[in-house]
């Protein structure tokens, strides 16, 4: 298993860009980048202190009246090169993303990267489009106007399953709305997002007006969430995390912005396409390794396909190939750490107690055996308020449980604190839309699972979390509304002022 992507020539510089350039952390403390494919470390840095947080945002500070003051045009202008720019980059981008989180080159080519491309050309034209409500005479005697304004500086805290796109997911609302943005990634992947940065320095973006800090979480990221120059959090992550973040953030009074964990339901009615479902639960439970807050981990099967689905669903997962992440034959890659793996694995022998393991359930050997690497693994025979059905796994692992009436798997989809995505599996138009009704989720596909796109919003319910990534709903996370009113008049004593004094 090969590095083909040169990240220490790339960043010798350091893992910190701040005010247009890369420099090294003060913290003391260095950290690994190390491949899960291998265990081996590719890339070793000095971490983030509070001081570089405090760099960071004084340059994303500084940067805000001139960035906020361009038209939108320029700004959108400037997003168009930037998309120019990463198209021209693709090929590193995609190298260094399965090599830092261990993604098949499949999956970086043809998802991460052209997403996130996709996104940035989104925004350029979205960055236009920063409108209030028409101009009007509301009260009769005013006219009044809504502005939309940018906040300020974004302080933004990034997960590791896909730093490209959530650096991008974070970045681009942000800067389109005319606002300068801190990121905080991953400290374990933290080399797409530095790329992405440096890519907008090369489109022309000013300086100062995208940063990254990589360091820990409880230093590097606990300050940027309460630092009083910073107007706004925006966070993805895990849901105790994201509390941790609401309590700092609100201390501050800053606005925020939460997209935390989930626990996707798949459900899959009695006159659904069997074999459409049993690939579509496969795929969907293990993309990105099972890494992704959207992936599907609960299949719930009405009880006149539930043997047949468990069967297919088996079949299907034991011809997933896993192998070396820079073979486009590859079909699975590892988990992004050896921790991450030995906590997906604690959870499945867990279940042992309690459950079948029908497939799966173990780390291969052999040539993969360095590597964080775990085996697509199916669960029958869960109860309802077991771990593996409440808890978020983020691993390759699908628990797939029966229901008898429609009522019911509605009734159990909903049944748990999270409600960011779910799937509903039906032929029939009046079932899949009271599915799409009755379902608690910020997204809701009808006979698919798992695809996003640009142009739509991307957001939960409940423990999930609040607020928007992509499309033109993101700019209400980024901007502030303002009610602009004149009067009309040029009266001097007004009717409504006998409610205070005087007389009509």
């Amino acid at each position: 298993m090969g590095n083909r992507f040169q990240v220490t020539d790339r960043f010798a510089d350091g893992a910190q860009y701040i005010g247009g350039r890369l420099r090294p952390g003060t913290s003391g403390h260095e950290h690994s980048v190390v491949a899960p494919a291998t265990g081996e470390s590719v890339y070793t840095y000095e971490l983030a202190s509070t001081a570089d947080v405090d760099a960071a945002v004084a340059a994303a500070r500084d940067a805000f009246p001139g960035w906020a003051g361009a038209t939108p045009g320029e700004r959108s202008d400037a997003l168009h090169r930037l998309a120019g720019v990463l198209a021209e980059q693709a090929e590193d981008l995609a190298l260094a993303e399965s090599l830092q989180c261990g993604k098949p080159i499949r999956l970086t080519t043809e998802f991460d990267v052209p997403g996130t491309i996709d996104n940035t050309a989104f925004f350029a034209g979205a960055a236009r489009h920063l409108q209030g409500q028409s101009a009007g005479e509301y009260s009769g005697d005013h006219t009044s106007y809504v502005r939309r304004e940018p906040i300020g500086v974004v302080g933004s805290i990034a997960p590791w399953n896909y730093p490209l796109q959530m650096a991008a997911w974070k970045i681009l609302p942000a800067i389109a709305a005319g606002n300068t943005i801190v990121l905080k990634p991953a400290e374990l992947t933290p080399l797409t997002s530095l790329m992405f940065a440096q890519a907008a320095k090369e489109a022309g973006l000013p300086d100062g007006v995208v940063n990254i800090v990589t360091g820990a979480g409880r230093e590097a990221g606990e300050h940027l969430v309460g630092h009083p120059d910073v107007a706004m959090t925006s966070f993805t992550g895990s849901t105790p995390v994201g509390k941790r973040v609401a309590e700092i953030a609100t201390a501050t009074v800053k606005r925020l912005h939460l997209e935390l964990g989930g626990k996707a339901p798949f459900v899959v009615f009695d006159d659904a396409d069997l074999e459409a479902a049993a690939h579509g639960a496969v795929a969907a439970s293990l993309i990105n390794t099972g890494q992704d807050c959207t992936a599907a981990t609960r299949a719930y099967v009405q009880r006149p396909l539930f043997d047949a689905f468990v069967a297919r669903v088996a079949a299907l997962m034991e011809t997933v190939r896993l192998g070396d992440p820079a073979d486009p034959a590859t079909d699975l890659g590892p988990l992004v750490s050896h921790a991450q793996r030995d906590r997906v694995a604690a959870f499945v022998e867990r279940a042992r107690g309690y459950a079948t393991v029908v497939t799966g359930g173990e780390a291969p050997g052999g040539a993969l055996a360095n590597g964080a690497y775990y085996r697509p693994t199916l669960i029958t025979g869960a109860a309802q308020d077991s771990e593996v059905v409440q808890s978020e796994i983020f691993g390759p692992v699908l628990v797939v449980l029966p229901f008898d009436g429609d009522e019911e798997g509605i009734r159990l989809a909903n049944d748990t604190p999270y409600g960011l995505a779910a799937s509903a599996w039906s032929r029939d138009v009046y079932r899949a839309n009271r599915a799409t009704r009755e379902i608690k989720a910020g997204c809701v596909w009808v006979n698919d699972h798992i695809p996003i796109i640009s142009e739509m919003p991307h957001g939960g319910y409940k423990a999930s979390g609040f607020g928007k990534d992509m499309s033109a709903y993101s700019f209400e996370e980024y901007t502030q509304v303002k009610h602009v009113m004149f009067d009309n008049t040029a009266v001097a004593a007004k009717d409504w002022h006998r409610t205070i004094f005087g007389d009509r």
